[in-house]
């Protein structure tokens, strides 16, 4: 299935699956097409961040956040992600998704992801950054949340997030 039909299907099944709360976890049932597979006929690496992607449509729109931001004029944005592969999903494979809140600052929110096979295997795990942005750049979470109808406290970021963040300065550092 190519990946805009498959955002359009993100689209369509977000808007008539039940509100969330920002603090929901997701989960979604997959499967790995001919379209996803790498050399090694297993789901390719970049593949898993695709899909996050579009997992992160349907958060976006269950939580009320796509509305308020493109009323705003804000577009959501990734800032970054860390992934670790632990086994690879093979053509045709069924795959669990989930998606939660791990944890935000400021800015940014920190979402942690993982992909599990039907038997429970994990066989990625992550994390990724998003935030919106507006005209004036990246838009404090106090306003967002605000916007939502929702009062927004900062949350403690697990460790992993946190080593990741003293990774990623060091990166742009140069270091």
């Amino acid at each position: 299935m190519n990946l805009w039909l498959r955002l359009l299907w993100a689209l369509w099944r977000a808007r008539r699956l039940p509100a969330i709360e920002p603090t929901c976890l997701i989960e979604r049932s997959m499967r790995v097409w001919p379209g996803d597979l790498d050399i090694n006929g297993h789901m390719n690496n970049g593949r898993y961040l695709t899909i996050i992607d579009l997992m992160l449509v349907e958060f976006f729109v269950r939580s009320g956040f796509a509305r308020i931001m493109f009323k705003a004029g804000w577009r959501p944005m990734s800032g970054g992600a860390v992934i670790t592969y632990r086994k690879g999903l093979m053509p045709g494979q069924r795959y669990r998704l989930r998606f939660s809140l791990a944890g935000a600052d400021q800015v940014w929110n920190y979402m942690r992801f993982e992909f599990l096979r039907e038997d429970g295997v994990l066989c990625a795990a992550g994390y990724m950054k998003g935030a919106a942005v507006g005209p004036q750049g990246l838009v404090p979470n106090s306003e967002s949340y605000g916007r939502l109808g929702k009062r927004f406290d900062l949350q403690p970021l697990p460790q992993a997030v946190a080593h990741w963040l003293d990774a990623e300065r060091a990166v742009v550092a140069g270091g």
